[in-house]
């Protein structure tokens, strides 16, 4: 059964936001992605966390299947490079490019702008609060 939230219009209702959380590769760290979890739904939206050590593949399948809005990473060990870019490819692969990709992590400045460039609609460094990500998902997926 999918959520509702009550839209502007009385008489009305949304699909709420969907997005699904995952945490890429053989990072083990999984306190800040389940954080960040936890605040995305106190604030109303639909989290389907994936777990520790999932595939690119495994990432967009779920995403393909729960028919998310957004796909949010989080990456420590340094394969933000490698792994960030695959999921946005792996989307575009399977026609499903419009599910948009965002993440955090211990990512160089530089990094986050190549990425971006990749297809990575925002990337969150160490010092990102929980506000900011929350408010982020609410005026990129909610406040369209």
């Amino acid at each position: 059964m999918t959520t509702q939230h009550a839209s502007a219009t009385p008489g009305t209702t949304t699909r709420s936001v969907r997005i699904l959380t995952a945490k890429v590769g053989l990072d083990g760290h999984d306190r800040g992605i389940k954080v960040i979890s936890r605040a995305l739904r106190d604030a109303g939206v639909e989290v389907i966390y994936t777990g520790l050590h999932q595939t690119p593949e495994m990432v967009v399948n779920a995403a393909i299947q729960e028919a998310v809005d957004g796909i949010g990473l989080s990456i420590l060990s340094g394969a933000h490079m490698t792994l960030f870019p695959e999921i946005v490819r792996l989307l575009r692969e399977r026609d499903a490019g419009d599910i948009v990709v965002f993440g955090g992590g211990i990512i160089p400045d530089a990094d986050a702008a190549s990425l971006r460039e990749q297809g990575v609609d925002k990337i969150f460094t160490p010092g990102a609060s929980l506000e900011d990500i929350v408010s982020y998902v609410q005026h990129r997926f909610i406040d369209q």
